[in-house]
């Protein structure tokens, strides 16, 4: 895996003093509470009048399957797209469904391109670590000068670090400053 492309790199030395680069770490088992945390943090940003590019994810206890159904939102459209593949109540391992995704990275991506005020990605996690997922999302982001947040399980913190370098600003599992983290972020950006 490599970091963060050329451009971004570039854009982010020339204005380093105003970090628009952020994550929120958490652990295993606290997906849910990230999930809530940046979606309450987006809705608070829509009420503001910010035009919003990326995703937040909604989950849906399943009853006694250990996993949810996940599904995202793409916040320019509010369109919701299932990312999660029904495999039967005995199926293990990943259950991702990738061209889901995809088509999720592509609203995104459409959504920076027509002048997005912040990119939200509710998770920066095996895909993106593999460079796939919201990684090219993120670099047109930031190459736009437009601030990025990122969820980040404990189990990529070693891929998000290596691609984002020492550009990333930690934030703690707070709404408030979150939200206030993200509002910087835009008024320095403009």
């Amino acid at each position: 895996m490599t970091g963060l492309d050329s451009a971004s790199v570039d854009k982010l030395e020339t204005h380093s003093q105003a970090v628009k680069l952020a994550a929120v770490y958490y652990r295993d088992g606290e997906g849910g509470v990230v999930d809530r945390l940046i979606a309450a943090a987006a809705n608070r940003l829509r009420g503001e009048g910010l035009r919003l590019a990326g995703v937040i994810q909604h989950n849906t206890d399943c009853g006694e399957r250990s996993c949810c159904t996940m599904t995202l939102e793409e916040l320019a459209s509010s369109r919701l797209i299932k990312i999660s593949e029904d495999r039967g109540p005995h199926a293990t391992g990943c259950r991702l469904d990738t061209r889901a995704l995809e088509e999720a990275v592509g609203l995104a991506g459409a959504a920076i391109d027509e002048g997005a005020d912040l990119l939200i990605v509710n998770k920066f996690g095996k895909r993106e670590c593999e460079g796939h997922g919201f990684r090219a999302t993120i670099d047109a982001a930031l190459t736009a000068g437009i601030p990025v947040l990122a969820g980040v399980n404990e189990q990529s913190a070693d891929g998000w670090i290596e691609y984002a370098q020492d550009f990333s600003h930690r934030l703690p599992l707070d709404e408030d400053a979150v939200f206030a983290w993200l509002l910087g972020a835009v008024a320095s950006s403009r």
